[in-house]
């Protein structure tokens, strides 16, 4: 992961541990809104074809949505259900073991396939568009346990951010269900987060062709832009909460737009966007939008200046 994006991560996180203890009906809301946020973006990256809104009422108010399907109802009712096993681990402050990888898929494919859910895969199977064949499910069992092992030698090793994409990655490689890969990883990335004091770190639906690309890359062997896309995400999740907590924050700190951002240097919007998405300017994608603080831009400018 790109050094500049690490140092901008922990920055953001120190920042978040100086306001801890957070005020609690703020937390709670901030909770609420990035389980909502959560559950429909990595249910819609699967193909759920419920809304935001629509998965904000079947959460809340129980209700059946016209013309969906009752397993996409049961994909996000599954999914609240996941999250909130997963705050349960870390009050009780458990640590990770297959038991509760499999408990994961198992809330997740709860009443959709019950045959499946919580066992690892007992066929082979391919990944369409995929630059990767998983590996013969005998190996699943050996895999997932090597994978267990490799996490116990290196948490605290790496930074948090690289730990969290590389934990992913390493899931989604071993794909050790038939169904739920996908949920799960981001469930396992999310748990790992949490254990270690950061909001959750969501992928955006309208993300999901660079997520799969990313992901291809990182088959092919050429990991930075899959690291930096995680870390990317880890970073606004961050953000959203700093701008929760700090509604009075520093004006250089506010995020603003890439328009409002090219006022406080010679760039132009166009020209900042291309620093973005190369990761050279720190910035977050929310929704379709790029957003980076005045900060960030100067900061940008100075080492330019310095070369």
């Amino acid at each position: 992961m790109d050094d500049v994006l690490i140092r901008s991560i922990e920055g953001k996180k120190k920042e978040l541990d100086r306001n801890r203890p957070l005020n609690p009906s703020v937390l709670r809301k901030l909770e609420e809104e990035f389980s909502i946020a959560w559950t429909y973006n990595s249910n819609a990256i699967e193909g759920n074809t419920l809304s935001i809104q629509e998965t904000e009422l079947v959460i809340k108010e129980g209700i059946t949505i016209g013309g969906k399907t009752v397993n996409e109802h049961l994909e996000v009712l599954n999914h609240k259900k996941g999250i909130e096993y997963l705050q349960g681990i870390v009050k009780r402050k458990s640590d990770l073991s297959e038991e509760i990888i499999k408990e994961m898929h198992r809330i997740i494919l709860s009443s959709i396939d019950e045959g499946e859910a919580g066992h690892y895969r007992r066929t082979n199977v391919r990944i369409v568009g995929a630059h990767h064949l998983p590996p013969q499910s005998v190996k699943i069992p050996r895999l997932m346990q090597e994978l267990i092992e490799w996490y116990h030698g290196q948490n605290r090793v790496l930074p948090v951010p690289e730990m969290a994409a590389a934990l992913h990655y390493r899931f989604v490689m071993i794909h050790p269900f038939i169904d739920g890969n996908g949920r799960v990883a981001r469930l396992l990335m999310n748990l790992y987060l949490m254990w270690n004091g950061y909001p959750p770190a969501i992928i955006l639906r309208v993300d999901r062709k660079k997520y799969y690309r990313v992901l291809n890359e990182a088959n092919l062997g050429k990991n930075a832009n899959y690291e930096n896309f995680i870390g990317r995400s880890i970073e606004r999740s961050l953000i959203l909460y700093l701008n929760s907590i700090e509604p009075d924050q520093n004006d250089e700190k506010m995020f603003i737009s890439l328009r409002k951002a090219a006022e406080y240097c010679d760039f132009s919007q166009e020209y900042l966007s291309l620093l973005a998405r190369k990761g050279k300017l720190a910035a977050v994608k929310i929704n379709r939008n790029w957003m980076t603080t005045r900060e960030a831009v100067l900061e940008y400018v100075n080492g330019q200046k310095g070369e």
